[in-house]
């Protein structure tokens, strides 16, 4: 009876390594494929070193960590809309079109109000830090 559970154990972990393959496997098709997630990674880069060199606080950082998330999460979403609907219709359709623009427009609002919240954080710290 307990060789059953250790069966189960290992089936369970087995499946999670897989689940985290299978993501990096996402990661890797976007970053290879998409100019605007690696211009994402690129513009996390750079906040996140301004982050340091201007020695932002947790709730900043905590900020900061949000936002950057929801640009790639977005991104990454808007990539998977856009393939399942190239396979559902590989030529162009006006509803098809609709739905990619509306993925495309949820990156747009999150990535304005990254910025948005980025200048809220690196402005003050930025005179904080040629005033001191």
């Amino acid at each position: 009876m307990g060789g059953g559970e250790n069966e189960f154990k290992i089936s369970s972990m087995v499946k999670l390594l897989k689940s985290f393959k299978y993501a990096t496997s996402g990661l890797k098709f976007c970053f290879k494929t998409q100019q605007n997630f690696r211009i994402h990674l690129l513009a996390a880069s750079i906040a996140v070193v301004a982050g340091v060199c201007l020695h932002i606080n947790l709730l900043q950082w905590t900020a900061l960590t949000i936002c950057i998330s929801m640009v790639l999460v977005t991104e990454l979403m808007n990539t998977a809309v856009e393939k399942i609907c190239d396979h559902i219709n590989p030529f162009y359709h006006p509803q098809i079109k609709t739905i990619k623009d509306m993925a495309a427009g949820a990156v747009l609002v999150i990535a304005i109000m990254s910025l948005v919240m980025g200048l809220l954080i690196f402005i003050p710290a930025i005179l904080n830090s040629i005033n001191s």
